[in-house]
């Protein structure tokens, strides 16, 4: 399964696939000249973090629309790239003095870095606020390793299940995700202590070098580093 999501990354870059599977990976995205600062990339993780951990911690806000694990990620980019004014924090349910206290820096960003969640690079090359699982890593993302001690906050672990892909946030004590299925009664979001994730009962969902069905730990192309 490994192999196919290789091939697929290969196939949407014109690369040709040769030798050991695991020897290949998706070619870097280019440098975006809006591209954040070491700081901004800082404040940007813990904006990202914070709000995942909102969605996780007091259930999915109803801005949020498109549920299901790329989704969590599109709309946490967008959000920690927004103003986060008293307006926003209102909206976001973080306006109290439990949260006030714990909000990380305002990110100072140019009205272009602002926009880089709209700006997200489909498959086909084309650009726009919507993007795939499998485009957020092969098209937006640089691969960091597959050893999830490599990983910092905000980073995400792709999973490849042959016809489906999935993708969990590493908040650094845990892991957040979504199901990708909403009921009545569950909101498809999931938290799990990393050493749980690591012992999963399903082995193809554990974050280790030996699982085939873990392509690694990837980072958003525009953070630094």
């Amino acid at each position: 399964m490994r192999r196919r999501f290789l091939q697929r990354c290969a196939a949407a870059l014109g690369v040709a696939l040769a030798g050991p599977a695991r020897a290949l990976m998706p070619a870097q995205p280019q440098p975006d000249p809006d591209a954040l600062t070491p700081g901004q990339s800082t404040f940007f993780r813990a904006w990202f973090v914070r709000i995942v951990d909102q969605q996780v911690q007091r259930g999915p806000t109803p801005r949020w629309t498109q549920r299901d694990c790329a989704g969590l990620v599109r709309f946490a980019a967008t959000e920690a790239l927004r103003e986060h004014d008293a307006r926003w924090l209102k909206a976001n349910g973080m306006n109290d003095a439990a949260n006030a206290s714990r909000l990380p820096p305002e990110l100072q960003l140019t009205p272009w870095q602002r926009m880089l969640a709209n700006r997200w690079t489909r498959i086909d090359g084309s650009v726009g606020a919507y993007v795939s699982a499998i485009a957020l890593v092969q098209r937006n993302s640089r691969f960091v390793s597959r050893d999830v001690n490599q990983a910092l906050p905000g980073d995400l672990l792709f999973f490849d299940q042959g016809d489906d892909q999935h993708l969990m946030i590493w908040l650094d004590r845990y892991i957040a995700y979504h199901t990708g299925t909403v009921t009545l009664s569950d909101s498809g979001l999931r938290a799990v202590a990393v050493p749980d994730l690591m012992q999963w009962k399903d082995s193809r969902w554990q974050p280790v070098d030996g699982n085939p069905n873990f392509a690694g730990v990837f980072r958003l192309a525009f953070l630094t580093p």
